[in-house]
């Protein structure tokens, strides 16, 4: 703004005396008018002109804060002329126009919970599609896959005591030593990565291998290691091996001994010998044990009675054991040991034993397996009760337990002596579909069914059918044959 003296008047002008001083002698004034040097613009309008930063803003106009509820604020009654312009301005530049859904659910953000619209409130949502590991059958086992990471040498000395490869392979070097060589030459080299128990492995591969001398150089070695002996897991292995190739000297007092030997190692001894076929000593040392109070694992019995087992001159043996076994509040057989004591009952026809062991599997909380049900079926035949043996079939049936070639044996033989054809010829169709080659007793039990119902077409072709698996009927199937036909040529004459 420039002020400058504009002019002079003789009019009377009545200024501010805070400002110019007036004298009262004379009646002249002194006006001071203030212009801009600018050109004034006629306004049109009512309101005042914008300033400059409202015409020309330097930026684009920035989004409502939402952080702030602009529609929920109390209109103020003041009337603000520069805002009030400013609002018609963002109004032109803005073509579009808040719905009342969106005022909704933008106040909504403030208050709580976003109102649905009317419609289903609660939807189904679809079940989640079947795992791939939840389909697959439980009777199948999983594949064990052992990964061993070898990144530092903190991870072998973690690994390689543990690692079966690794110990296998210990045992096949000290095989490949020479006979005039220590097996220190191989074990030195990796004493630092074993730990106790470790060398149990390597010894009983080393069984495997027949040379129980290896075995019992190998257990020398340990003992001169402080942190490898004195171990328990590898004595025991040692006793079995030398044990089972008659290596092991058995002191002349075995009380002495039996009072004085740990638990596994009086087990391992009875294993070895029953393994090498010395049951006389293995029967010898289980009697010792038993009278000095020193009761060994069923397992052990289970062993000895099967192997006894095959002899009949040992039955009455296996008797003595088995009451023993049956006295026992411990029993703790697994699933092999009960089917093999099952199977030594029914050499002896001791049936009760068959069944007493299989009601003790099944209300143990384990399920019996094929070859369980097989052998009481077996058993159940043998003694005569074909329709008890019938129900055990069918709970096999229902329990979708997979048949196997023993099983359809054993059930076409249960057939045949309940004289039922049609379920017969089901199962033995049953077996083929299965992908299981007939053995003869099958053939021969399917044609003696054929020849008792008279179906001698049906009797020819599972002959023919024998002959082309590669069997030979015997001469009473042949002379049983041949009779039943000069009977139907008799007839038909």
């Amino acid at each position: 703004m420039n002020c400058t003296l504009s002019y002079m008047s003789l009019h009377p002008v009545v200024p501010s005396n805070r400002i110019f001083p007036i004298s009262k002698k004379n009646n002249i004034t002194t006006t001071l008018m203030a212009h801009s040097n600018q050109r004034r613009r006629p306004t049109t309008t009512r309101h005042p002109k914008l300033p400059k930063n409202l015409q020309n803003p330097r930026r684009t106009k920035l989004p409502p804060d939402f952080g702030v509820n602009l529609f929920l604020k109390k209109p103020s009654d003041e009337y603000d002329p520069i805002k009030a312009d400013s609002v018609e301005e963002q109004e032109a530049d803005n073509d579009f126009i808040w719905e009342s859904e969106e005022l909704e659910a933008i106040s909504s953000l403030f208050q709580g919970r976003i109102p649905q619209k009317p419609g289903r409130l609660y939807r189904e949502r679809p079940l989640p599609l079947p795992l791939p590991h939840r389909l697959r059958p439980l009777e199948l086992p999983t594949p064990k896959k052992r990964v061993y990471l070898a990144s530092s040498r903190a991870s072998i000395c973690k690994q390689a005591y543990k690692n079966p490869s690794f110990l296998i392979s210990l045992a096949r070097d000290i095989k490949g030593l020479d006979s005039h060589k220590d097996v220190a030459e191989v074990l030195d080299k990796c004493g630092r990565f074993l730990r106790k128990g470790s060398l149990s492995f390597t010894v009983r591969e080393l069984g495997h291998m027949n040379l129980p001398e290896r075995a019992l150089q190998t257990f020398c070695w340990v003992q001169k290691q402080p942190h490898l002996f004195p171990d328990d897991r590898l004595l025991a292995s040692t006793v079995e091996v030398l044990a089972r190739h008659h290596e092991l000297k058995v002191p002349f007092k075995l009380e002495n001994f039996v009072s004085l030997a740990s638990k596994g190692v009086l087990e391992a001894m009875v294993k070895g010998f029953v393994k090498g076929g010395n049951l006389k000593l293995a029967w010898k040392l289980l009697m010792v044990a038993k009278d000095g109070g020193r009761m060994l694992d069923p397992s052990i019995y289970a062993k000895l009675i099967l192997e006894l087992g095959k002899n009949p001159d040992k039955y009455m043996l296996v008797m003595t054991l088995l009451d023993e076994l049956g006295q026992r509040d411990d029993l703790n057989l697994s699933q092999q040991d009960c089917t093999a004591i099952m199977k030594v009952g029914i050499r002896l026809q001791k049936f009760g034993v068959v069944e007493s062991l299989f009601h003790w599997f099944t209300h143990s909380g384990r399920d019996p397996t094929v070859v369980m049900y097989t052998t009481l079926i077996h058993s159940r035949l043998s003694e005569k009760k074909c329709r008890e043996a019938l129900t055990v079939v069918w709970n096999m049936e229902a329990s979708n337990c997979l048949f196997d070639l023993p099983a359809y044996r054993v059930v076409i033989k249960l057939f045949v002596a309940l004289n039922d054809i049609s379920r017969a010829i089901r199962y033995f169709s049953k077996l083929k579909e299965a992908g299981f080659c007939p053995t003869y007793d099958i053939y021969r039990d399917m044609i003696r069914i054929f020849m008792a119902s008279g179906r001698l077409a049906k009797c020819r072709d599972v002959c023919k059918e024998a002959e082309m698996a590669g069997f030979k009927l015997d001469k009473q199937t042949v002379v049983e044959l041949l009779q039943i036909e000069k009977e139907s040529r008799i007839g038909t004459i």
